[in-house]
């Protein structure tokens, strides 16, 4: 059976990291660098000759940063761009907001040659074979419709960029909230997608889970920044957290996060070391599978955009266990993956847009329990 070769363009100020991305991608017949960057003025120009399949591009650089080379590559053409990033809390932040500006994904740098083996290795070479088909035109359009729209609210609402949080009267927490969760499992294209919903979702709801795949190091920087936007309160997870309404707990980047039982009907944070899942650590399937068990019937599940078919097999277990599973369409996908696995094997019950997802989402635990949950 034919496979295409994928063509890589490699853009990194450290010789060293240019080196061994390269040494690392050329062990596999599939993939081809076809051309290397020290600076995002060669890689811009580079971009436009060589029309890549795939662009790897450093996030902090001298002269002209990640930022504004993304920018000036996909002002120009579609190509899937990787972000690679330090891991630091500058490196994260930069890398959210590339991906808000259409990166489609990103990995973190290695800081050793021991981890480059794994990460770079494992992880870039199956980023690459995953984005190389993305239609990146799709994802710009929703993302750029998706930061209008906001925009737009928060112009109507009064809100300048400078604000951090909703200015608004809020109803507190339905305390019927408390002995119910929502499992929500999401990958590539999450992080907009997350901002997006988070910056309109209720109070009043069940405690939220989620598991976003996402590198270490990465997901305590971008739980601030939900919890900076969100009338719901954002943490990292960590163990023993217990679960409370109107706060959200995001998995840490390389561990599994279960749920385990606190008391008579609520739960409770586990972060441990693990075998990956479904290809992921932390895994959606790990999480949901575990809310299922605690919460039966009092568990919502959201499976939303992401590669591959992690989520897919804890959606299944909750409404196996009398939950309800909400996916998200096609159409607001920037990547129609893990959704759609859960969604053609039957673990879904409703689709919902990402536009509509607050609202979708109060009404349905007002549907199944009766809370008190508004927009």
């Amino acid at each position: 059976m034919y496979q295409r070769t994928l063509r890589v363009l490699v853009v990194d100020d450290s010789k060293l990291i240019r080196t061994l991305i390269c040494d690392l991608l050329e062990e596999s017949k599939d993939i081809e660098v076809v051309g290397t960057a020290s600076n995002g003025k060669e890689a811009v120009k580079l971009a436009r000759s060589l029309k890549p399949d795939v662009i790897t591009l450093d996030v902090q650089m001298p002269e002209m940063d990640g930022l504004e080379t993304l920018d000036a590559i996909l002002s120009q053409q579609s190509i899937p761009v990787i972000m690679v990033s330090a891991t630091t809390q500058l490196g994260g932040q930069i890398t959210l907001e590339a991906l808000d500006r259409g990166a489609i994904d990103y990995i973190a740098k290695p800081e050793g040659l021991k981890e480059a083996e794994t990460t770079l290795r494992a992880e870039l070479i199956r980023k690459i074979r995953l984005v190389a088909d993305t239609d990146v035109k799709k994802v710009l359009g929703i993302r750029r419709e998706r930061a209008e729209r906001r925009k737009n609210r928060r112009e109507k609402l009064g809100i300048s960029h400078e604000t951090k949080a909703v200015p608004q009267p809020v109803p507190s927490a339905d305390v019927q909230a408390a002995d119910k969760c929502i499992a929500l499992g999401i990958s590539t294209g999450g992080p907009p997608a997350l901002t997006s919903m988070f910056e309109v979702l209720p109070t009043g709801l069940p405690p939220i889970v989620i598991v976003q795949h996402m590198p270490a190091n990465f997901t305590k920087a971008f739980a601030g920044r939900l919890n900076s936007i969100s009338r719901v309160n954002v943490k990292e997870a960590e163990t023993g957290d217990i679960l409370k309404p109107g706060h959200a707990y995001l998995a840490p980047g390389g561990l599994q996060t279960e749920v385990v039982k606190h008391g008579r009907s609520t739960g409770k944070i586990l972060v441990r070391d693990g075998e990956y899942v479904s290809g992921h650590r932390p895994s959606a399937d790990v999480m949901m599978t575990s809310a299922a068990g605690i919460y039966s019937d009092r568990c919502l599940g959201i499976i939303m955009t992401g590669m591959g078919r992690d989520g897919s097999d804890g959606c299944g277990a909750i409404r196996s266990a009398g939950g309800f599973v909400l996916g998200q369409d096609e159409a607001t996908s920037d990547v129609y993956g893990m959704n759609k696995v859960a969604f053609l094997e039957g673990n879904v019950d409703r689709q919902f847009s990402l536009e509509e997802a607050a609202t979708t989402i109060a009404a349905q635990v007002r549907r199944m329990w009766g809370a008190a949950a508004t927009v």
